[in-house]
């Protein structure tokens, strides 16, 4: 898939705010800190479209992206972290969990999972969380540049393997850089395949 266009069009914490689910749409998430707007930035290939930072947390909303005026990318709130109130923890999850669960167009969720650390709770719950409300799901392993193939591939088995006590198979897994661009070709082509088979939804 060649990105031709890739713009901003809404931030959003209510869900009836959102934009029309008229196209296919596809979310990322992750702890926080697991490089996912830097992910999105190589993805688009339009350096500063995610706003990267240095300060876990920081993306606090649902802000859609329009990819060559087809298709949203979504960029969902970081896991796991956020310098702020227990209160505000709960009404992000809240309203996170439920655009996850009652978006029509949402085609599958990009789980991105940092490929230099052992297999962490926080991921392998919330992906069991996804396979029991049925929501389709994958797993991109990030910062594969930080590290050697053999250790990247090393912490995947194990991320693999502790997976598969909740689930009979795995979903497909990327490994990606986006500093050197590995994976993007790969995770373009899947949108690509998804996007020809998407049935234009009715607004109404």
């Amino acid at each position: 898939m060649n990105i031709k266009s890739a713009e901003f069009v809404c931030s959003n914490t209510r869900t009836d705010k959102l934009p029309a689910p008229t196209l296919p749409e596809y979310a990322f998430i992750g702890r926080s800190n697991v490089g996912k707007s830097s992910l999105i930035n190589s993805l688009t290939n339009k350096k500063g479209l995610a706003k990267t930072s240095q300060t876990p947390g920081k993306t606090q909303l649902i802000n859609h992206f329009l990819i060559n005026n087809t298709w949203y990318l979504v960029d969902l709130p970081g896991y796991g972290y956020a310098k702020t109130s227990r209160t505000n923890r709960a009404e992000w999850e809240k309203f996170i969990r439920y655009y996850l669960r009652n978006r029509e167009s949402l085609q599958c969720v990009f789980v991105l999972i940092d490929s230099r650390l052992e297999p962490q709770k926080v991921d392998l719950e919330f992906c069991s969380w996804l396979g029991e409300n049925g929501i389709p799901f994958l797993i991109v392993y990030t910062k594969a540049d930080k590290q050697s193939g053999v250790k990247t591939d090393q912490n995947a088995a194990k991320f693999r393997k502790s997976l598969l006590q909740s689930f009979e198979e795995m979903p497909q897994e990327f490994i990606t850089s986006s500093e050197n661009g590995l994976g993007r070709d790969e995770i373009l082509a899947f949108i690509d395949e998804i996007n020809k088979q998407f049935t234009l939804l009715d607004p109404q």
